[in-house]
Parts: structure tokens; sequence; C-alpha cells
């Protein structure tokens, strides 16, 4: 631990330190949160037979499922700078348990969506995840830290896509329940278990390295409120900051894109799929899209790590140079991927993607910690909503009628290429929190400014 308290490793097998409790909790209840938020994409076959979907409607459930988590994201990185990440985290998983749970109730493309972008809110888990790891770790590892444990949370969208068609299964053989009633009992399961961990987080975490909010206050330890006034609109008018907005939009915007979409995607345009009885397809094309989520494994991390390494030596403009190669790869691997038309090319393929979608997440919030420490609710929560603003804009291109699937990856393939250039072009040149800290001893103030004991 540093003089702050503050973790300056990460070590996997420690569940007592608050900092390694805080990390094991950060990405469990971020994986159920993205478990829950994507279970139904790999039963949208299914959904849209019932409930007969046009393109249209199917893209309309795409965007809804993303929109409402960029103002979650936005609010709940403000909340996370007042009242600490524990309650945070503990509210919204208990309030977002309820729509994941009650989406069984919809019996209309109307209900259907709105409780699809009910659901969208328990995306704002990130921004929580995020804001605590960096509370809890050193600058000597903290991008490995957000990058670990936002990655292996992310992991739970391609873990869903394998295991909810086998819960939907499940229901359907060995219980003997009917189609429509399978895929709304698969939701409420998910759902019930986002509440659980809701309980557990309050019990299992605190705050700080130091305490909770509260009690650092109690204490005279805790900034008071002006300490923090302003923090958003400091965020805002950072330039740097919106350059991440972009960056996380064509890299975390992308992945959500992906794991609404993959499913569908392989069963509608590849042909060993479109001509296999529809149960397998599920199950195979659920695979498949899981394949892609499980890059988060390992790649976030790696991304974040990597980001360390360039910061280490070069500093936060380092840190930027190698967001800007991830995004870049990102892009040419993309376009390949729009192209391919069989299994043998298209996994290898999507794989790949993949690969350079993870890292680039990660690389995004290895810059991130250092732009503005003392407004850093407010910036991780900008940051992350520019993932699901990029999202939302993918999802026009998926629900128009004037161009396919394929086209759509396509498109969104030159536009993240192109974007990337957009890292280059600003400064990273200012003294990055990592420079200005003292070995071992890192500054405090993240969001609200904890004074020093």
């Amino acid at each position: 631990m540093s003089a702050a308290e503050k973790a300056t490793s990460i070590r996997l097998l420690d569940v007592h330190s608050p900092p390694m409790r805080a990390f094991h909790m950060t990405w469990f209840a971020f994986f159920l949160c993205f478990f829950a938020w994507f279970g139904i994409a790999p039963l949208m076959p299914i959904v849209r037979d019932e409930l007969h979907l046009t393109k249209d409607q199917v893209g309309w459930c795409i965007i809804g499922s993303v929109a409402i988590t960029i103002f979650a994201r936005l609010f709940i990185g403000w909340l996370c700078d007042r009242i600490g990440p524990r309650l945070a985290y503990t509210g919204l998983l208990l309030i977002g348990s309820i729509p994941v749970m009650a989406i069984g109730l919809a019996d209309s493309f109307t209900t259907f969506l709105l409780f699809r972008v009910a659901i969208g809110m328990i995306g704002a888990s990130f921004v929580v995840t995020q804001f605590h790891t960096s509370v809890m770790f050193a600058p000597s590892c903290v991008g490995t830290a957000n990058a670990t444990a936002a990655g292996w949370g992310n992991l739970g969208g391609g873990v869903t896509q394998m295991v909810m068609p086998l819960v939907y299964g499940a229901f359907v053989t060995s219980l003997g329940w009917t189609s429509s009633s399978a895929w709304r009992g698969s939701m409420f399961v998910a759902g019930a278990i986002c509440f659980l961990t809701g309980i557990a987080y309050y019990f299992l975490t605190q705050d700080t390295p130091q305490g909770n909010y509260a009690d650092l206050k109690a204490r005279g330890l805790l900034a008071k409120k002006p300490a923090v006034e302003g923090s958003f609109r400091a965020a805002c008018r950072d330039r740097r900051v919106w350059v991440l907005f972009v960056a996380y939009a064509c890299c975390f915007g992308l992945e959500l894109t992906l794991d609404n979409v993959a499913a569908l995607y392989f069963v509608d345009y590849f042909a060993e799929l479109k001509s296999a009885d529809p149960m397998s397809a599920l199950k195979t094309a659920g695979f498949i899209a899981g394949l892609f989520g499980s890059m988060n494994l390992f790649a976030r991390a790696l991304g974040g790590w990597i980001g360390d390494k360039f910061g280490s030596k070069s500093g936060l403009s380092g840190r930027a140079r190698w967001l800007f190669l991830t995004l870049f790869c990102e892009g040419i691997a993309l376009l390949m991927f729009s192209q391919a038309r069989t299994l043998a090319v298209g996994i290898p393929l999507l794989m790949l993607l993949g690969l350079f979608v993870k890292m680039s997440n990660g690389a995004t919030y290895a810059v991130a910690p250092f732009l503005n420490r003392e407004a850093l609710g407010s910036v991780t929560g900008i940051v992350g909503a520019g993932g699901n603003v990029g999202a939302v804009l993918a999802g026009f291109l998926f629900k128009s009628s004037a161009i396919t699937w394929p086209t759509a990856m396509f498109l969104l393939g030159i536009i993240v290429t192109l974007s990337s250039f957009a890292v280059l072009a600003v400064r990273f040149a200012d003294k990055a929190a990592e420079d200005l800290a003292p070995q071992g001893e890192p500054s405090l103030g993240h969001g609200a400014a904890i004074a020093q004991a």
C-alpha cells in the first residue's frame, strides 16, 4: 500500500484488503450487469418471431437498449463524486434489476421497447466500476486495474451470448416450458441475480481505502462540497475529454453494437446458419457472438497494461499514441469482417476485431484517470457516455432500410479508422498525474477530494 493506502499492485488472491475486495466486487457486479443488459440479445430471433418485429423495430430496440445509458452514465459519475461508489453501485443494481425481470411482461413491440430502454440504465455500472478502481489503486497500476476490472466485467456480454440460449433451451427441453415462457423466465433469472449482487455490494465494499464517504466526512477527512462544485463544467471545458469521448464511441460503442446484433447478424447473413434448424442456429450464433465478448478475458486488461507501459516512458502522450494505434487497427479489422460471408472466414476475423476493440477500450481508460483528478467522476461519466452515443448512432445504420447490415459494418469501419487520427490531433503534453505524484505516494482527490490523513 502507498501512504494514501492505495494498492500499488494487483494481487488477485487477496480478498481482505479494501482495494482488492472492491476490485473483485466491481468486476463481478459489472459482469452481471452486462450479462443482464444483453441477456435478451441472443434470444432476439425468438422474440422477433413471437412479437412479429420488423427490421425497423429491431433497430429501435438496439438503439433503445443503449440510449438511456448516455444520461445514466453522466448522472452516475456526478453521483459518485458526491455519495461515493458503494451507495451508487448498490442503488443501481437494485433499481436496474427491476426492468430486467419485468421485460417478461412485454406482449408487444411498444412494451418490449420500453423495458429494453429501461434495462439500459444498468449500463451506467461501467462508470462506477472505473471510478471505484481509480480511487483504490495507485497511478503505477491504475490503468491495468481499470482495464482488468472493466474487461472482466464486459466479459458478461460474451458469456450471456453463450449461456442465455442454454438457459432458454433448458426451460424448453427439461421443464417443458413454451418458447414464450422460456425467454421470459431466462430474463427473470438474470435480473434476480443482479438484485442479490446489489445487496452484497453494500456489505462487502467501502468507498475508499480510508473508509466510506460518510465516515470520512464525520472524521473531517472528506473535502467539503465546494471542492467538487463545477467539476462537471471543468471536465466539459477540457477538449481532451471530448477526444476520448469520440475514441470511446468508436471502440466501446462498437462493442455494444456487436453485442446487440451479432447473433442476428450470423443467423441472417451466414449460409451455414440460415439453413440450420432454429434451436441449433440460436445456440451456434450465440456461441460465436460469445467468442467476441470472450476477448475481454485478457484483451482489455492488455490494452490498459500496455498503456501503463507507454505512460511510464512517455507520460500522457505515450498513452495517447497507444490508443491511436489500437483504434486504427480496430477500424481495419472491422472493414475486413464486414466482407466475410462464411463462418471459416468470419469467426477468425470477428476474434481479431474483438482483440483490438477490447484493447482500445483499455487504452482509453489508461488515459482518462489522468486528465482531471479533481473531476474524475465527471470525466469518467462523459467518456463512458461516449460509448453509448456511438452505439446509438450505429444503431441508426442497422435500422435503415436503405442499407444491409454488412454495409453498415463497412461504413462503421471507415468511421473508426478515420476517427482514430483525432487522438493524434490533440496535444497530451500536460504533466500527467503519474508525473506529479511522488513514487509510491499518489495524489489524492478522485472526484470528491480526500484530504491527507
